[in-house]
C-alpha cells in the first residue's frame, strides 16, 4: 500500500460542508471522480454523488477501477461543474480534495436513493435483476476549491 493514509483503520477527520459546496453536491452535477493508478497517474470515472452527513458517498455495483485504487491510496479529487457563473462570467465549479474509503455493499440502495436526483424520482435503478451488493465509498472532505461561493473554504 502506498502512503502513511491507506493503513487499516486510518480515519482522516471529516470537514464540515459548507451549505453552499452541500447544494452542488446534492443537485444532479455529475461528478469527475479522480483516483490514483499504481503507477501514480489519475484515473477518471464520472459518478453519482449524494452525501451522508458531512461525507460525501457514491455507490458501485462492480469492482471496476476506481475501487481498487481507492483501496491501493484513498486520496481522490472529485470535481463539478455547475450551472452558475462568477461576476465574471466564468462557469463555476468544484473541486474536492479527499480521503476515500470502500465498503462492500450497499450500493443498490445508495444508487436506487441517487438516481432519484440524477435520473427522476420514479426511476428503478439498479433494475432488480442487475443489482449486485456491490461497494459503496464514503469521501471525508480534506480541502474545497475552485470558482464559485465556496472559494476560499
Amino acid at each position: 500500500m502506498r502512503g502513511a493514509s491507506s493503513k487499516k483503520g486510518w480515519r482522516a477527520k471529516s470537514m464540515i460542508i459548507p451549505e453552499r459546496v452541500r447544494a452542488v453536491v446534492e443537485s444532479s452535477a455529475l461528478a469527475h471522480l479522480v483516483t490514483l493508478e499504481p503507477d501514480g497517474s489519475p484515473q477518471v470515472s464520472v459518478v453519482w454523488v449524494g452525501l451522508d452527513g458531512d461525507e460525501i458517498v457514491a455507490g458501485h455495483l462492480a469492482e471496476r477501477r476506481k475501487v481498487r485504487n481507492i483501496r491501493d491510496d484513498p486520496r481522490v479529487a472529485l470535481s463539478f461543474e455547475t450551472s452558475g457563473h462568477d461576476e465574471r462570467g466564468l462557469v463555476e465549479y468544484l473541486v474536492i480534495y479527499g480521503t476515500a474509503r470502500v465498503f462492500a455493499g450497499g450500493a443498490p440502495a445508495l444508487l436506487q436513493r441517487l438516481a432519484r436526483t440524477y435520473l427522476g424520482p420514479e426511476v428503478q435503478f439498479p433494475t432488480p435483476e442487475a443489482a449486485q451488493p456491490g461497494y459503496t465509498t464514503h469521501i471525508t472532505v480534506d480541502r474545497i476549491t475552485g470558482v464559485g461561493p465556496w472559494q476560499g473554504s
